[in-house]
C-alpha cells in the first residue's frame, strides 16, 4: 500500500498563523517560520500556507512570508489564496512553494487548471474544494465559506481532474475547527469519484480520527491545523498510532511504529 500523508495547514492573514471554527472566530496561532520550523523537525510530510484573506481583500498571498517559511522546509510546501492567474502563481513559486492551491479562481476560470499543469506539472497543481452537506449532496462554496458556487463537490472534483489537477484538497465546512472528526462519507465519496489522491480537512481532533479518515473515508492524506499547531499531539506519536493502527505511514528508519 501506498503511504497515507500528515499535512500540517498554517491559515496565515497578516502574517500571522489564525484559527478559527467554521472559517470565523480567527485567533492568533503563532508565527509562521516558527511553526514551520517545528514541523519540520518533528516529521510532518508536508506543508500548507493558505493566505485565508487574500481573495476576500483582492491580494496575492504574501510572497515574503513564503520565503520565509520556505527556508525552514526541507518537505514540501503548497501555497494557496489569492492565485488569480498564471503571473500569480509564478510569483508564489519563486518565492518557495512546490505546489499551488486553487480555490475560487478555479471555479471561476476552469482553464486556468490546465494551464498550471502545463507549466509546473499536474503533481503541482491542487484544487482546494470547501464543501457542505446540503440534503442528498455536497455543496461548493467559496471565498472562505461565504458565497454558494452551484456546483456539487464531487462533479467538480472530477472535472478539476480532467482539466489537469493533481490532487483534491476537500474540507468540510461543517467539520472546521470542530474537532468533531473528519467527514467521512464526504471524504469517501470523493475518493471513489476521481483518481488522483485526496487530502481531507477539518475536524481532526483526535488520533482515532485520522485513523477513521485512513481507513472509512479512503483519504490519501489528512490535513489539520489547531491539533499540531497548539502542541496537542506530537506528529510522531500520531504517526506510530496510525501505523499501530494499520495505515502505512513514512516513518525514520530508526523509529520503531510500536
Amino acid at each position: 500500500m501506498l503511504t497515507r500523508r500528515l499535512i500540517a495547514c498554517l491559515d496565515v492573514r497578516d502574517g500571522r498563523v489564525v484559527k478559527g471554527v467554521n472559517f470565523e472566530g480567527l485567533r492568533d496561532a503563532g508565527d509562521p517560520a516558527e511553526l514551520a520550523r517545528r514541523y519540520n523537525v518533528e516529521g510532518i510530510d508536508e506543508l500548507v500556507i493558505l493566505d485565508v484573506t487574500a481573495t476576500l481583500e483582492g491580494r496575492r498571498a504574501l510572497a515574503q512570508t513564503i520565503r520565509t517559511v520556505a527556508r525552514e522546509l526541507f518537505i514540501p510546501l503548497c501555497v494557496g489564496g489569492g492565485i488569480r492567474t498564471g503571473a500569480d502563481a509564478d510569483l508564489i513559486v519563486e518565492a518557495g512553494a512546490d505546489k499551488v492551491s486553487l480555490n475560487s479562481a478555479a471555479l471561476q476560470t476552469p482553464a486556468l487548471i490546465t494551464e498550471l499543469a502545463g507549466r509546473y506539472g499536474s503533481q503541482a497543481v491542487i484544487v482546494a474544494i470547501d464543501a457542505k452537506r446540503a440534503g442528498d449532496h455536497y455543496a461548493v462554496f467559496t471565498r472562505s465559506a461565504t458565497s454558494a458556487a452551484g456546483r456539487d463537490a464531487v462533479e467538480w472534483a472530477r472535472e478539476a481532474e480532467a482539466r489537469g489537477a493533481g490532487e483534491i484538497l476537500l474540507t468540510s465546512i461543517d467539520r472546521d475547527g470542530t474537532r468533531s472528526g473528519f467527514d467521512l462519507d464526504m471524504t469517501a465519496a470523493l475518493a471513489d469519484a476521481v483518481n488522483i489522491p485526496v487530502i481531507a480537512s477539518g475536524g481532526a481532533g483526535t488520533f482515532d480520527h485520522f485513523v477513521d479518515v485512513f481507513v472509512d473515508g479512503r483519504a490519501d492524506a489528512a490535513l489539520a491545523a489547531s491539533v499540531f499547531h497548539f502542541e496537542e499531539h506530537a506528529v510522531l506519536e500520531l504517526k506510530r498510532h496510525l501505523a499501530r493502527a494499520g495505515v502505512p505511514m513514512r516513518l525514520d528508519k530508526d523509529v520503531d511504529p510500536c
